[in-house]
């Protein structure tokens, strides 16, 4: 299971850090991801990592201000936003799956979703 933290309300510019904690042993091999849903919207890829963290992929819009990183001690996946902006707001999931993907179509395992807005 994928339990993502809860999302905000943040002003544009400022910062939000958006946690994914996994539980079992069945992830620390898995490649995770955050992506978004805006309304009305598809979901969307925002970003991956490997399940070693030595390789991480972005959406070419957040690649500059998001951070991924994860913990496999812990189990846990972050995503540090920062500069956000009112184009960012959207509910955010964590996933999971065995290899690195940005198709949301491709993910077996999914986090209940977390709303992050930001206001301009």
């Amino acid at each position: 299971q994928l339990q993502a933290s809860r999302g905000g309300l943040v002003q544009a510019g400022g910062s939000l850090r958006l946690s994914c904690q996994a539980s079992g042993n069945t992830f620390s091999t898995y490649a995770m991801a955050w992506f978004r849903q805006a309304p009305g919207m598809e979901r969307q890829f925002v970003a991956a990592i490997t399940w070693s963290g030595g390789s991480t992929s972005y959406l070419d819009s957040v690649k500059d201000r998001f951070t991924i990183s994860r913990d496999s001690a812990k189990n846990t996946m972050d995503l540090q936003m920062d500069s956000l902006e009112p184009e960012d707001t959207a509910v955010y999931f964590c996933a999971a799956r065995r290899s690195f993907y940005r198709d949301f179509r491709k993910y077996d395992y999914w986090g209940q979703g977390t709303k992050v807005t930001v206001s301009s």
